[in-house]
């Protein structure tokens, strides 16, 4: 064998080695890899607070899950300190919800219904049979509206990137379609522009989106809970629009010693291990979704009696409340508070319980007024009860 030919198998023999080194070490090192980023891909950020963890607030909480249970209801306009737990609140009641089916990859969140009534009824559509579209779950939406937004964030709009590279006219869905299903939510909302407000409570009552832009006409659903917050001390809502908010939850600093030292023990305990945190409390936020679930399936079979009806408008009346609006939200609030308590006939300690939440931002302002708005209710409400009483 010559010099050359034994070198080749040298250096053959010794890749061949180096090579089945490199093969073993692999698996130890990969393996090494992989243990180095397990603990980083193992943390989720976006888990929220458990709604069941949250101590106190008992008004708010109480306002989001009866427009959960009924979204006519118009949403809820939570007022009070900051730093309260506000924003925390909503997305914890969005965590707790079962997962909502929405046609694959749909802007709008829609149905399979609602897709094939929208689609099938524009012009030259084609016929489209529910079993050929497909479907996925998604955890119900919660959108923040920035303060800076503007009508065509919110709204929609035209996509001008498309229109100037294939000279389309296509449509941009804004926050509203996002939204759809799910919670809008409105920081500050006592200093977003007028104009802005009212085009979302608009929305929030009719359930659909109306956008016309450069001859385009375009429709969807957008059916959300309205959530606007914000602290009085930086300006009031408008009457106008303080009226067209559904529920009112007044939000207060805790100053129940033990109650705050409980809050910061829970965000500690959260804060260090978010999915520890949540396995302790999981069989709480189940019993809560099913609740939820139970009376939301309860509340069309819950009834009102003319005589508790007939109340509910005395009592609107004698706080000189302005339109109807007052006792509709009432009633389709009492309807879902039964529901939640598991009872198909509202009563009068039904309406008793959600008054405040309905009437406190509908009273009409007077500086000269001295007593507290609830004051006012709870007394209106007594003197109703007590005059079917005597009328019985």
């Amino acid at each position: 064998m010559t010099q050359t030919a034994k070198a080749a198998k040298k250096t053959t023999s010794a890749k061949a080695s180096a090579t089945k080194e490199a093969k073993a070490k692999a698996p130890a090192e990969e393996k090494a890899v992989t243990e180095v980023k397990k603990p980083a891909a193992k943390k989720k950020s976006a888990l929220a607070f458990p709604f069941t963890s949250i101590v106190g607030q008992e008004e708010m909480k109480l306002s989001l899950i009866l427009n959960i249970i009924d979204p006519r209801i118009g949403g809820v306009l939570v007022m009070g300190h900051r730093g309260t737990g506000k924003s925390t609140t909503v997305r914890a009641l969005a965590e707790v919800l079962p997962f909502i089916p929405r046609v694959k990859g749909d802007i709008y969140n829609r149905t399979v219904e609602q897709y094939i009534e929208m689609e099938s009824g524009s012009k030259g559509a084609a016929v489209i049979k529910p079993e050929d579209v497909k479907t996925e779950l998604i955890p119900v939406p919660v959108v923040d509206l920035p303060l800076g937004a503007t009508e065509d964030r919110v709204c929609g709009t035209i996509d001008i990137e498309k229109a100037l590279t294939s000279g389309v006219k296509a449509f941009e869905p804004g926050l509203l379609a996002q939204s759809n299903r799910g919670f809008l939510y409105i920081d500050e909302v006592n200093l977003l522009d007028d104009h802005l407000v009212d085009v979302l409570l608009d929305v929030a009552a009719s359930g659909k989106n109306v956008v016309e832009r450069e001859g385009i006409s375009i429709r969807h659903p957008a059916r959300f809970v309205l959530v606007g917050s914000g602290n009085p001390e930086e300006g009031e809502l408008r009457p106008q629009l303080l009226d067209r908010f559904g529920l009112h939850a007044r939000i207060i600093t805790i100053n129940d010693v033990a109650k705050r030292v409980q809050i910061v023990k829970l965000r500690r305990e959260y804060d260090e291990d978010p999915e520890a945190f949540m396995k302790k409390v999981t069989k709480e936020q189940q019993k809560l979704q099913k609740k939820i679930v139970a009376a939301q399936q309860l509340l069309p079979q819950v009834t009102m009696d003319d005589a508790v009806l007939t109340d509910i408008a005395r009592l609107c009346m004698n706080l000189g409340i302005d339109g109807h609006r007052g006792e509709l939200t009432i009633t389709r609030t009492a309807h879902a508070f039964a529901a939640w308590e598991g009872q198909t006939n509202v009563t009068m300690k039904h309406v008793r319980e959600i008054a405040g939440l309905c009437l406190r931002h509908r009273l009409r302002k007077d500086p000269l007024e001295t007593v507290d708005a609830g004051e006012k209710i709870d007394r209106e409400l007594g003197k109703v009860l007590g005059e079917a009483e005597a009328a019985a």
